[in-house]
């Protein structure tokens, strides 16, 4: 009985032994106490568990475990298990390499050239493989042997894939920018369809390039492009592209004539670059694009268009600059006059006409003027919707110029309430928060920016942001809102245009309330009304301040592109001008100004642009 008893005992064991539970919770345990001991660097250890581990998992315990081999230096251990696991994975692209590995180990560097170029010898013609090998070289950083495995996979597939992308980042960690452009390019010979895969590519190398090499091998190998095949517009096209990116907007008109006559696209490139170069300030180049247009006379489709296009560019010019004349104003006025004469008014001209009063109010100073304008046209019933809205938003914005703010509320108020739902409501609820900003009522604008601030559905602008953290981080801090009130009201005389009250204000400011959070919002207003009137020595110490003083504050890299923009157009010293700008590369790489500021830099160094 007791024999048969410890019989029984003996298969239940036998059993426990072989079952496939047990058995996986030891192959388990085998794997983690591997990867414990390798993990400290304990390899002699970690190797007895990965020799167990090996047959249940080879795949997963075979990278460490020949590093374990090779740290302990037993090679030809290594190369055993290395020809084993070759068999058992005959299309392992890293095995085959791993052999070369203990061969350069062993100082048979021969040896290891030998595995090296049979590999490539004996590619197949499965992409796929290629792809495994080319991989497995880069992974070990044989960039040479990359690029040879993707150029006989080049070769052996005869064009049913061209490995481009992948000879491009090989070329690329080789140190050949030039031929990984190239390859960039040229995939494109082989499916168009890949020309944003390129742009988004190369957008981030030209993006993250200093010293805008990226640029020049990008123009040079398309320039070669075209004049190898002319008649190929995709690389126009990339060529174009390629000036939008670094803002070289005069190469960009020169393109899109071309193309534009190319496709018969009726001057909508044109229209569509000048429009870009007016929200880019370059107002030369805009102002020619419209005008080509327009000199093909009143016929032309988008004549109409260019026409008001070309006006606007100028009166923007002149709204954003600092350094016009009474001569200036009087003459685009008489512009304003000729196009309306022309053209008419009507719904398709009723921004010429907003703009026309807007010029009238705040630089001509003719506010009975402007005010008629406006109000003949919220009147014709013609103007009903969107156009009477922007109407009325604009005559009340010449209210608030003009001190009538309970009449600039009525107005933004009634646009709010009849456009709740539309971006032009949203615009005049900000218009009228911003008006309570200036009268000191900021717990009132605070709750309709929040509003804005909450339609995570809709758009609210940039201004109406900075607005709302403006109130919040200068009535949070503390109880008192008499720095900010003192602010807002010089807020309020830098939209009235009355430079001198805005300035005294600002002083009052600063004297009273020294330190003060609203200090570095301060002094950067305070530049920006100086350079109005030409003082642009006073408004640089201004800026400078704000860079020693609050370099980490959201306007360091504002003063400093105003700083450098100042040197270079308004003070002509190149080499400050310079400095500025790379000093906003360097310290604030993530600036929207970097690109602006990277292509200034390298003109001012006298880089071929």
């Amino acid at each position: 009985m007791i024999m048969k008893s410890r019989l029984i005992l003996c298969f239940l064991i036998v059993l426990w032994l072989v079952n496939p539970v047990h058995i996986n919770a030891q192959s388990q345990n085998n794997a983690e106490l591997a990867t414990q001991y390798f993990s400290t660097g304990e390899f002699d250890k970690a190797l007895v568990f990965y020799e167990k581990f090996y047959d249940q998992d080879p795949l997963g315990a075979y990278p460490n475990y020949l590093k374990c081999l090779l740290n302990l230096k037993d090679y030809d251990k290594a190369e055993k298990l290395i020809r084993k696991h070759q068999k058992r994975f005959p299309m392992d692209a890293n095995a085959k390499l791993d052999m070369a590995t203990v061969y350069e180990l062993r100082g048979e560097n021969e040896k290891a050239v030998k595995v090296y170029d049979d590999a490539i010898k004996n590619l197949s013609t499965d992409i796929g493989q290629i792809n495994l090998l080319g991989n497995a070289f880069m992974q070990r950083q044989l960039y040479d042997y990359a690029v040879r495995t993707y150029l006989q996979g080049r070769k052996l597939v005869n064009g049913s894939y061209p490995f481009s992308f992948e000879l491009a980042e090989a070329y690329n960690q080789q140190g050949s920018p030039d031929k990984m452009v190239a390859e960039y390019i040229d995939v494109i010979d082989w499916n168009p369809q890949y020309v944003s895969n390129v742009q988004t590519i190369l957008q981030n190398k030209i993006a993250n390039d200093t010293e805008g090499m990226y640029i020049e091998l990008v123009r040079t190998a398309l320039l070669r492009k075209i004049q190898k095949n002319p008649q190929e517009s995709t690389y126009n096209e990339l060529l174009y592209w390629l000036f939008l990116q670094e803002k070289d907007f005069e190469s960009a008109l020169i393109q899109a004539k071309s193309l534009d006559k190319r496709n018969n696209e009726n001057g909508d490139r044109i229209l569509s670059l000048g429009r870009l170069c007016v929200s880019n300030r370059d107002f030369t180049v805009a102002i020619d694009a419209f005008r080509l247009i327009v000199d093909k006379g009143n016929s032309h489709p988008n004549y109409v268009t260019a026409r008001m296009e070309l006006i606007n560019a100028s009166y923007t010019r002149i709204s954003s600059s600092e350094n016009y004349t009474q001569a200036d104003l009087e003459l685009l006025a008489g512009d304003y006059r000729t196009a309306l004469s022309e053209l008419g008014t009507s719904v398709t001209t009723a921004p010429l006409v907003r703009e026309y009063a807007h010029l009238k109010a705040f630089y001509l100073h003719d506010i009975d003027s402007a005010m008629l304008l406006l109000q003949n046209m919220i009147e014709v019933p013609n103007f009903r919707g969107i156009p009477q809205a922007e109407a009325k938003l604009e005559l009340a914005d010449i209210y608030v110029f003009n001190g009538l703010v309970w009449d600039a509320a009525l107005l933004y108020g009634q646009v709010d309430k009849d456009f709740k739902n539309d971006a032009i409501g949203r615009e005049a609820k900000f218009r009228n928060a911003r008006l309570s900003y200036y009268l000191g009522e900021f717990e009132w604008a605070k709750d309709q920016l929040n509003v804005l601030k909450s339609a995570t559905s809709q758009l609210i602008s940039n201004d109406a942001l900075s607005l709302g953290l403006l109130i919040t981080d200068n009535t949070n801090l503390d109880t008192s809102t008499t720095a900010l009130l003192i602010y807002s009201r010089a807020d309020l005389y830098d939209f009235q245009n009355q430079d001198s009250l805005a300035l005294i204000t600002l002083d009052t400011l600063l004297h009273d309330f020294p330190d003060h959070s609203l200090t570095d919002e301060a002094w950067f207003k305070r530049a920006g009304i100086l350079m109005k009137s030409g003082r642009y020595a006073e408004a640089i110490q201004y800026l400078q301040k704000i860079v020693e003083s609050y370099p980490d504050d959201i306007l360091g890299d504002d003063a400093i592109y105003r700083m450098g923009d100042l040197y270079e157009t308004r003070l002509n010293d190149k080499e400050k001008a310079k400095e500025k700008f790379e000093l906003l590369l360097t310290k604030y790489p993530g600036s929207l100004y970097s690109v602006d500021a990277r292509r200034r830099f390298r003109a001012l160094r006298g880089d071929k642009i």
